[in-house]
């Protein structure tokens, strides 16, 4: 049932609202707005995947595999674009973006009737819980359209009047919709958490996810604007550790635009559902299974030349040695090329310190090397240090925020815009300012000499960085900033590296509209050493989005309109 669609899915009350004139007060509507927020990070773990995407976002692109053990597995279909329309992760997408859609709406129709009673709340109270519920509704259908396309967008009763809400049809991707609500958020939310809860989206939340909404629809002049306003009166400001967007101990940080929060108790935890999935299977950080492997084009594209600047073009790329098919108690020497210091920050490796776990011992920590590869993600597990801030279980389900949008997305943004408009030296400005805080930041330390984990003892120097970082920034003049085509590069390769794994990937190279040489580029390269994906390819035209719910469809017969792409 939990996983089902029906004819009256839109308009049922979501699981754990309550209904009556005892929520038609400022408690009552307060009380359902937290249970709205409580619903970013979803409820399926995989074909959810709400707060991050990591599934559609990471493991459909070139970032990331499955992973884990070899068989059949959900996720393989989204991997090789494969997922039909009675796949079990269609529907729990939209279930979790329309549940998500009806919280928000119950939050609209228990304030109406609130603020029509007897004890309504304050007016400026009762503009900002309209303005947070009218971001939260555009932001399930902002998450609906990324996956599905074409969406039904819906509102209240009252504002669709005599149309039911089983009745709106998908017959647009829901762009205008979207920018109505989330302009109607940036118009009544203030410029700070509203009641002081960081969780809580402000009026630059909004216009950020109106900013990434127009560069989807390729409206750069809609996005300019926005991204300006943040970056001139957000007050927001890079902060000097790359690894504080990522420390449980610093969420919530000056660079931090909307962040959906997370946390755990003994008994209980609100989290964001990727950190079990994506923990190490084995070793001393073993809590999780093993899934959601960085791919060795990911790995390589953190080499950076002698002048500590990214090689742009993967045919000009070094292979790096990797430890794939050699056991811990073989002798494996870490590659000594340059690189990017964020590497290690985003991707576990052997012969490198895993957030204070201890140093990676390579095919022993891994759940299943030969079918996943020699790497794992660490963006979403937290350090060892604050395992005792993560008390539910054995600490899988940790209490990490997830950093939807910082200022490094923003700047990043108007980056491409100013390629795109000509302003070459502009962009290259920006992109300096996130490679100058990676360069300022603080680099995995531990250069471990021993490159045979045999159970003798490991020897560590932890005053001496982990591998052979380095990053600067690109001089006036680079000619990597000589045409808009190198431009562009430089800093769409600069976006992977910051948010390398975030679960973003697919999505901007669809946008960039290069998803299909770089994908088939990909799978061909990777095929070769990755069984999983031998005989997947990528087509553009039909595997750009995912399809509807089959059943969703067939409940809502003549209304809802499936995915050409998928009725051949």
């Amino acid at each position: 049932m939990i996983c089902s669609c029906s004819e009256d899915f839109l308009v049922k009350e979501p699981p754990g609202a309550l209904a009556g004139s005892v929520m038609e007060s400022p408690e009552g509507v307060e009380g359902i707005l937290i249970g709205a927020y409580s619903a970013l990070q979803g409820r399926s773990r995989f074909g959810g995947a709400m707060a991050t995407d990591f599934t559609y976002g990471g493991m459909a692109s070139d970032d990331c595999y499955r992973g884990s053990s070899s068989g059949y597995h959900p996720s393989n279909a989204i991997e090789r674009y494969e997922a039909l329309p009675n796949h079990s992760y269609m529907r729990e997408r939209w279930r979790d973006c329309y549940d998500g859609v009806a919280r928000a709406n119950q939050v609209l129709v228990f304030l109406k009737a609130a603020q029509e009673g007897a004890r309504p709340l304050t007016d400026s109270r009762a503009r900002e819980i309209e303005g947070e519920a009218k971001f939260l509704r555009a932001w399930f259908h902002f998450k609906a359209t990324r996956i599905f396309e074409k969406i039904p967008y819906i509102k209240t009763q009252a504002e669709l009047g005599d149309l039911l809400p089983e009745e709106v049809s998908n017959d647009s991707e829901g762009w205008d919709d979207i920018e109505a609500d989330l302009q109607f958020a940036i118009n009544n939310l203030p410029e700070t958490h509203p009641l002081g809860d960081a969780g809580r989206v402000t009026k630059y939340a909004a216009m950020a996810v109106k900013a990434h909404a127009h560069l989807y629809q390729k409206e750069l002049s809609l996005a300019k604007p926005l991204l300006d306003n943040i970056i001139t009166n957000g007050g927001y400001s890079l902060v000097a550790n790359y690894y504080d967007n990522y420390n449980m101990t610093t969420e919530n940080n000056a660079e931090s635009i909307f962040e959906i929060q997370a946390a755990t108790s003994a008994t209980n935890h609100s989290s964001i559902l990727v950190a079990y999935p994506s923990m190490h299977q084995s070793g001393p950080a073993g809590l999780g299974w093993g899934f959601y492997q960085p791919s060795q084009n990911l790995f390589e594209a953190f080499q950076v030349d002698v002048d500590g600047l990214p090689v742009l073009d993967i045919a000009d790329r070094d292979p790096l040695e990797n430890d794939m098919g050699i056991a811990s108690s073989a002798t494996f020497v870490p590659t000594s090329h340059l690189l990017d210091p964020r590497v290690d920050w985003t991707i576990s490796r052997r012969g490198i310190d895993y957030l204070g776990w201890g140093i990676s011992e390579g095919a022993s920590w891994i759940r299943e090397q030969s079918n996943g590869g020699p790497y794992m993600t660490k963006k979403f597990m937290h350090l060892y240090s604050e395992q005792s801030l993560n008390n539910y279980g054995r600490g899988f389900d940790n209490g990490k925020n997830y950093r939807a949008y910082r200022l490094a997305h923003i700047l990043l943004w108007r980056a491409e815009i100013h390629v795109e408009d000509g302003e070459l030296d502009e962009a290259r400005l920006l992109v300096n300012q996130i490679r100058n805080r990676a360069k300022g930041s603080d680099v995995v330390m531990g250069l471990c000499t021993t490159y045979a984990f045999d159970g003798s003892p490991i020897t560590v120097d932890w005053n001496q960085p982990a591998a052979n970082y380095m990053i600067e920034p690109y001089p006036p003049g680079s000619p990597a900033f000589a045409t808009k085509e190198e431009a562009r590069k430089v800093v769409r390769l600069e976006i992977r590296l910051e948010f390398a794994t975030e679960g973003h990937r697919f999505f901007d190279l669809r946008r960039w509209g290069i998803a299909d040489q770089v994908l088939n580029a990909y799978i061909a390269q990777d095929s070769q050493f990755r069984v999983f994906l031998q005989g997947a390819s990528y087509d553009p035209e039909e595997d750009d989005y995912w399809p509807l719910p089959q059943d969703q469809v067939d409940f809502q017969k003549g209304i809802l309109k499936q995915d050409s792409s998928y009725l051949k």
